[in-house]
C-alpha cells in the first residue's frame, strides 16, 4: 500500500517518488527504543522512527500485533502526510510518538477497509 507511492510536495508542487528501502530495529543501530523505516524520497533517504511502545499499546487495545508490513505502511502513510501537508522540511529522520504511530496504523487499516492483508496475529482466545 505505502511501499511505493508518489506524494506532491506542498511547497514546490513537485511530485516525489517514495519507495520503501529498509526496516531496522533501532536498538541495535542507534540505541533507541524504536523501529526505523527507511524510504527513498526523490534523491534522498528519509527515516521514520516508530516507537516500540506503540506495538505494546496496539496489542493492548486490539489483541493484535503490528506486523512489519503494517509498520512499513504506517510509516509510509506518515511520510506522505508530512510531504503533502508541508511538514517535511528535508530532515533525514522523523520520530513519531505512540499516539501518532497508532493514528497512522489505524488510518492505513481504515483505508484498506479491513485489517491489513498481511498476516496479523489473531486476537487472544481466537486461535
Amino acid at each position: 500500500m505505502y511501499e511505493e507511492f508518489v506524494a506532491t510536495d506542498r511547497w514546490t508542487k513537485q511530485p516525489l517518488e517514495c519507495s520503501y528501502q529498509a526496516l531496522v530495529v533501532a536498538i541495535a543501530t542507534r540505541h533507541a527504543d524504536a523501529i526505523d523505516v527507511k524510504f527513498s524520497v526523490g534523491d534522498r533517504a528519509v527515516w521514520i522512527a516508530l516507537p516500540h511502545p506503540a506495538w505494546v499499546e496496539y496489542t493492548r487495545q486490539t489483541g493484535r500485533v503490528i506486523t512489519d508490513p503494517l509498520a512499513i505502511d504506517a510509516a509510509g502513510h506518515y511520510l506522505k502526510y508530512a510531504i503533502e501537508s508541508g511538514l517535511d522540511s528535508g530532515r533525514e529522520m522523523y520520530a513519531l510518538n505512540v499516539a501518532e504511530t497508532l493514528e497512522h496504523v489505524n488510518a492505513v487499516l481504515a483505508e484498506a477497509g479491513r485489517p491489513a492483508e498481511q498476516p496479523v496475529t489473531p486476537r487472544r482466545g481466537e486461535e
